[in-house]
Formats: C-alpha cells, structure tokens, sequence
C-alpha cells in the first residue's frame, strides 16, 4: 500500500503506531510471561520427578533377595580365583590341584613336502578323505571338495574347519621351508573332547585331553572332583572356581557380603537426599531462582521422605539401622553401624527395611525401603504419579497459552493494519486540505487590489 505517512503533518507516524501497538501488545505481552513461567514450572516439575524416580529404583534396589544374600568368594592362592553369584551359601574348601584340564590335539606322522617352488596349496594330502571319532560317533569328510581327485593340504584343513559340528580346527604347519605338517585340535577341553583320526595318514597325540582334577581334604577322608575345565562351577553352591596351576594348595571361603548390602542402604541414603535437595532448590523464599516457591506438593512429598525415616519401623529407630536425620532435614548412613546390625541379626534387618503386610495388590508397605518405595513411585509414576500429573498439566497449559500468543499475533497484525490505513487518511486528508488551502492563496492574491 502507497501512503504518504508523516509527508504532511510532519509527525513521526511510524513511531506513534510502534507506541500504539505496544499498548495493544500488552495482553499479549503478559501471556509470553505466563508461557516463560508455566515453562519453568514444567520444567522444575520434571527435574523433581526424575529425583523421585532415582529414589523409588534405590528403594526397589532393596526389595529382592540378591540385596540380602550377596556374597563372596575368597581364596588364600593367587593361583585360584573363586566368585560367588546369587544363592551361594557361607562355607569353606580346601583343596590341592592335582590335574590342569587340557584339549586334545594331534599332528600327522608325514612330514608333507611340497613341489620345488610350491606351498601347501600344491601339496598333496595322500588322501581324499578322512574318519574322525569323536565321542561314540565317526564322521566322514571328503576332503576333495574340488573334485579334482586329489586333496591338497589347504583344501583338506578347510573341509575339516567346515564339520563345524565336530568341533575340530585343523591347521597347516612349515616345520621347514617347504616342509608341512597338519595339526588337530578340539575346543572341547577334558577328556570329553577325545578324537580319533584313521582312514588317510597317520596322526599321533600331542596333547592329551584330561579333565582337571582337585584332591579336597587330606588324609583318609579325602576325596577327588573333576571338571572338564578349570573352572568348577557349584563346587561349592553358585560359587565358580577357576585353578591355573597345578600342585597348588588352597582354601575358599565363601561369606555374606556385607558390603555389597551396604552399597545398597547408601544408595537409597544418596537418592532420598539428591530428592530432598532438587524439592530445597525449587521451593526455597529465599532463592531467586527457585521457579516452584512454596509448592505445598513439593514441601509434602519431603516432608513424606523425612516423616519415614524418623518414625521408624515396628518401633525401632532407623539410628540403629545407621541412618540419622540432619538439623538441616538431610539424612546420613553409618556403614559400620549397619554392619553391626545386619551380622547381628540378618533377619531383623532385611525386616526392618522390606517388610510387608498382606499380599499381592493389596499389600501394604512397612518397611522404611518399601515406604519410601510406594511413596516416591506414588509421585513419579508415569500415569497417575503426581509430580508427572503436574508436568503434564503445566504442558497443557502451554499449549494453550502458545494458541492464544498465536490469535493475538494475528489480531495484532490486523490492528496495526489499521493503523496504519486511518493515519495514511488522515495524510491525505491534510494533503487535500493544504492544496485547496494553496489554491485559494492564490486566488485572493490574484484580486485586484482597491485602495
């Protein structure tokens, strides 16, 4: 549109309309505040949620058996390692290693030499095929895979590494510059792995497959285990035990692992004050940052958190569980005093953390774990949890905000559309005036003039 703004009046149109809109744009202007602010709230909504969730997987942490029947293995010889998974019960071996485990393996008689200027790709086998006996079973392989009529060396090591069912690697060996043996090896260790090769050239043991053998105990009463390997799995209940050297003597002992425990009990500690602090940050009057000052949801769910821990289980102190509560609303854990507890009466403890009344969904938590379990997946479940339902709601009220930032965008294009138009008028009505105001100048001047 062609306008003559401010030619006229000599006034700063561009500027009264820019000051015009602004008042205008003062609805608008307050709805992008509110946007920033619900952001915020969302935001801190969801940081606090992410918190309680942490909190509610450290709780959880403590429910399971493997919380309380972690153990470990120990051996007094660095030639023996020993672990303990989930289930393994306290006890202790002694043992000797008498036998290492090894895998069979064979190299042929012949010692296979190649044509001048040749390699073990010219190199006849002397034989198209072979009987391997594994076990109680005898496999066939043709080695002549080319159908040529002869099998060269590299042909017949590659069709016995196809049988991979048989579990047999063969591999070609220069003793000497073209001078070749092949060698077999099975990756079945023990004597389980035993195998026999007839039917083409000779082959003799290089290794002998035997199982590894222990001599536990001593004296009369001792008795012989083996395993195909060295390592003894459930020699002792969910305990491996792995040997690497034979003639040594050695004891493993399997124990509670009140360590592993402990780590637990510290997790829940560090995620109940990494919660307890996200709410502090959010909430506190006398931060300027703090987006959700004085949110009555965020004060109750650590309240909730505080509530638990200094009220105790069955009428015992969380204090002689090795948890205490700060003047400053934050929680401590007193790994050595929980120790104690736990060696003392491991029943007692686990009770006083994960107890339970009723079953299925109708039970109800009692320990302090499974308290604060139920209570933090109360606030961060990602339906009905309630920090969840207050991101949400926040987000919806974005949406919305966001659609009527987005009307007044189109309301205020169209205002200042007008504007614009009503003082482009008023230009040309004051340009219309001054022409007729020029030309009636120039008229009376033009009169004659009467004395």
């Amino acid at each position: 549109m062609s306008t003559s703004v401010g030619l006229i009046s000599g006034m700063d149109t561009a500027s009264l309309i820019g000051q015009l809109m602004q008042v205008e744009a003062n609805p608008q202007t307050l709805l992008k505040n509110k946007l920033v602010s619900t952001n915020s709230d969302g935001n801190g909504y969801r940081a606090v949620n992410l918190r309680f969730d942490s909190l509610r997987s450290a709780a959880a942490g403590l429910s399971g058996d493997a919380a309380w029947t972690a153990a470990k293995a120990t051996s007094s010889n660095a030639g023996v390692t020993a672990s303990a998974g989930s289930g393994a019960l306290a006890g202790s071996l002694t043992f000797t290693v008498e036998q290492l485990a090894t895998a069979h393996s064979m190299r042929s008689d012949t010692v296979f030499a190649a044509p001048a200027g040749k390699t073990a790709a010219d190199t006849d086998f002397t034989a198209t095929s072979i009987d391997v006996r594994v076990g109680t079973t005898t496999t066939k392989i043709d080695l002549d895979t080319d159908k040529s009529g002869t099998a060269t060396l590299t042909e017949a090591a590659a069709a016995i590494n196809a049988k991979k069912d048989l579990g047999l690697t063969a591999t070609v060996v220069q003793v000497a510059e073209g001078r070749y043996r092949m060698q077999l090896s099975t990756a079945t260790s023990g004597a389980a792995g035993t195998f026999s090769v007839t039917g083409g050239p000779a082959f003799s043991d290089l290794t002998t497959g035997v199982d590894a053998k222990l001599t536990i105990g001593s004296g009369d009463g001792a008795y012989a285990v083996t395993s195909p390997s060295n390592t003894f799995k459930d020699l002792l209940p969910a305990t491996a035990i792995t040997v690497s050297k034979k003639g040594e003597t050695s004891t493993v002992t399997v124990a509670r692992d009140t360590d592993a425990t402990a780590a637990k009990v510290q997790a829940l500690v560090d995620a109940a004050n990494n919660a307890l602090q996200v709410v502090s940050d959010y909430t506190s009057k006398d931060s300027a940052t703090a987006t959700l000052q004085g949110d009555s949801t965020l004060r109750d769910l650590a309240g909730r958190v505080l509530d638990i821990v200094s009220s105790g289980v069955g009428g015992k102190s969380a204090a002689g569980y090795g948890i205490q509560l700060t003047k400053d609303g934050r929680l401590t854990f007193d790994k050595a005093a929980f120790s104690v507890a736990l060696a003392a009466d491991p029943a007692a403890t686990r009770t006083f953390f994960t107890a339970t009344t009723g079953a299925g969904t109708t039970a109800q938590p009692v320990g302090l774990a499974a308290q604060i379990e139920a209570m933090a997946k109360s606030a961060s479940d990602a339906t009905t949890g309630s920090l969840t339902l207050l991101a949400k709601g926040s987000d919806n009220v974005a949406k919305d905000l966001q659609e009527r930032i987005a009307g007044w965008d189109v309301r205020l294009a169209l205002r200042k559309e007008t504007l614009t138009r009503q003082f482009t008028a008023m230009e040309t009505a004051l340009s219309a005036l001054q022409n007729q105001s020029s030309w009636l100048a120039g008229q009376i001047s033009g009169l004659p003039s009467w004395s």
